[in-house]
């Protein structure tokens, strides 16, 4: 068993207050923005597994249900039946890009309301105006913390809250 793998099998417990970084001081994950009785689940899409576990621990860790994709194709699939309540979007990928896979959600009845996050690579201007163009609703350049990930997650589903108590919802 690599270390790795030892590290894995001894994480903590979802509802756990607080752990210890390298450096000694204490992370506290952002908790989850919902007040249903099930946390928000969160779609993380990349075609790298590293990149997917390392997200997919951390928002599990803080909290979230998360699910997993690793295309555009596989994405559409698990958001139409599962009806995330957010996705976590890679915009190179195989099969079906980034890009395209947002504009089906965002043309879909069924999926347009989720909040999509763009979480690239691609960080020139041009990128960031191609994401918004095809729907994204915030965009994260790689390299990006889960914790930074966590609190944009956070924020959007606070301020979806926020609007749904508005509409008197």
């Amino acid at each position: 068993m690599t270390a790795n793998r030892k590290r894995k099998a001894a994480k903590p417990p979802p509802g756990a207050e607080a752990r210890s970084s390298a450096a000694g001081s204490v992370l506290r994950p952002p908790a989850p923005a919902s007040s249903r009785s099930l946390p928000p689940l969160v779609l993380v899409v990349d075609d790298f597994p590293d990149n997917r576990e390392m997200y997919v621990q951390y928002l599990t860790f803080a909290g979230y249900r998360v699910a997993e994709a690793d295309d555009g194709e596989d994405a559409l699939a698990k958001a139409a039946g599962l009806l995330p309540d957010v996705v976590v979007m890679d915009l190179a990928l195989p099969r079906l890009d980034g890009w395209e896979a947002t504009r089906r959600l965002k043309r879909d009845p069924l999926t347009r309301d989720i909040p999509v996050i763009a979480l690239t690579g691609h960080g020139l201007p041009e990128h960031v105006e191609r994401a918004k163009q095809a729907g994204c609703d915030c965009f994260l350049t790689k390299p990006c913390t889960p914790i930074a990930l966590a609190a944009e997650i956070r924020r959007l589903l606070e301020q979806g809250q926020n609007q749904t108590s508005k509409k008197g919802g």
